[in-house]
């Protein structure tokens, strides 16, 4: 009776991970053809977004600025989960064009793909060092009962991974620089449910911010003052909230109970977040927009729909 208890409550612990997409990905759907020229932002702003979104078909990277939209990559395989390096020069995202899921980078305009990673597991999900010089993801270990996830680092220089936070034991994912480099933002499960931490980088040591699980995706702010995160516990679905690296001044930025609000993004200046929104539970139905909200006022402003899945959005 222990035995069963205690897999029904594992159980309810992936099921409640999974309902807070802290680590889905969409699956493929049926390609239909679209025309790449008509599609344009509903809000004029300025920098560019990367995205990735399903409307070919599969996955992959999109470039989106005031003037339209620009396809990056057009691979069978799936193409995800793209990140400017810090000089905007570099893109890093995750395929498994090569088997497994594994980390490339880009130029800017798509071209000179290399393969970054050569792990045994997936990696995937991933960022750069504050500087530029490295890479931390997130390795997917395969265990009897599910998986279990671990932040790596990789030195783009030497090739060399190391643990990026090897104190903390427990599954480990998503990781988020502050500006300065001290912290590490990340989301961590101890038994059940996901939630947010931050660990300090000259230590090793690291401390949650939220409690209760389906809290996850933390993002520092351009000036490291706010961290940007999705948290179900308002609406049971998702929304984007604010807080302060210490965890206190909690503040929910969407109050949009009829839509999922997840993988939040900071705007250069720090006066938006943008996200990415749907009403049918993520990954694997309906059509997710790309969304704007005002954090000084939290007016929610339409900025992208392609028809189709469009998330992760990262700018610059």
């Amino acid at each position: 009776m222990r035995r069963a208890a205690l897999f029904a409550v594992l159980a309810a612990g992936l099921a409640f991970a999974s309902a807070y997409g802290c680590r889905q990905t969409p699956p493929p759907r049926p390609p239909a053809p679209v025309d790449l020229a008509a599609l344009k932002p509903k809000f004029e702003f300025r920098g560019r977004i990367l995205f990735q979104s399903d409307l070919n078909g599969n996955n992959e990277i999109y470039l989106l600025t005031r003037d339209g939209l620009r396809n990056l990559t057009n691979d069978p395989a799936s193409d995800e989960f793209p990140k400017w390096s810090p000089d905007g020069r570099r893109i890093a995202f995750s395929s498994n064009r090569g088997g497994r899921y594994q980390i490339y980078i880009m130029n800017e305009d798509g071209t000179g793909i290399v393969q970054a990673t050569h792990s045994e597991n997936d990696a995937g999900e991933q960022t750069w060092f504050p500087d530029g010089s490295k890479i931390a993801f997130t390795e997917s270990w395969r265990r009897t009962f599910g998986r279990s996830y671990v932040m790596v680092s990789l030195d783009l220089a030497s090739g060399r991974t190391d643990r990026l936070i090897p104190k903390f034991v427990e599954s480990n994912a998503l990781p988020e620089f502050s500006p300065d480099s001290r912290w590490l933002g990340f989301t961590g499960k101890r038994l059940i449910g996901w939630d947010v931490f931050v660990a300090d980088l000259t230590t090793g040591e690291s401390r949650r911010l939220t409690d209760g699980g389906g809290a996850c995706r933390p993002h520092f702010s351009p000036d490291g003052a706010r961290i940007a995160y999705v948290s179900g516990s308002a609406d049971g679905k998702g929304d984007i909230w604010l807080m302060n690296p210490d965890g206190s001044g909690k503040e929910r930025l969407t109050e949009r109970p009829e839509t999922w609000d997840y993988f939040p993004g900071w705007s250069p200046d720090g006066k938006y977040v943008v996200f990415s929104s749907g009403t049918k539970h993520y990954p694997t139905e309906g059509v997710w927009s790309l969304n704007l909200v005002k954090v000084g006022t939290k007016r929610v402003i339409p900025l992208f729909s392609s028809g189709a899945r469009d998330v992760f959005p990262d700018w610059r």
